[in-house]
């Protein structure tokens, strides 16, 4: 029987799943901007930091593997936003698209763990 934590749980996957397709359709629809490289570089440390700690520290053991998919997805788009600094202007798109296609896989392969476990 669903409970509050594992509906959370489902709306933050979809939420995920959301901002990934949200990324890449600004990724498509338009050239992407950087305003600030420096707050990119932010970003994307923060994110590498937060997947590597998710990655080493799964939490319960019920939910490794979704851990590991959590942190590793969030890996990747630490690594894709960091990179648009020392990328060209046109390959922006293509990094932005990249981390929205990580981030809608980890949304649907979250969902889909969910659904198995019930």
């Amino acid at each position: 029987m669903p409970n509050a934590a594992n509906l959370f749980r489902l709306l933050s996957e979809f939420i995920v799943l959301l901002l990934g397709a949200l990324l890449i359709v600004v990724a498509i629809s338009r050239p992407v901007g950087v305003a600030s490289p420096l707050a990119l570089m932010i970003l994307g440390i923060a994110l590498i930091y937060w997947g590597t700690r998710v990655w080493i520290r799964p939490g319960a053991e019920t939910s490794r593997l979704q851990a590991r998919i959590r942190g590793g997805s969030l890996l990747l788009v630490g690594i894709c936003v960091a990179a648009i600094r020392w990328l060209p202007l046109r390959d922006e798109g293509l990094l932005l698209a990249f981390a929205g296609a990580a981030l809608v896989l980890r949304g649907l392969v979250g969902g889909i763990l969910f659904a198995w476990q019930k």
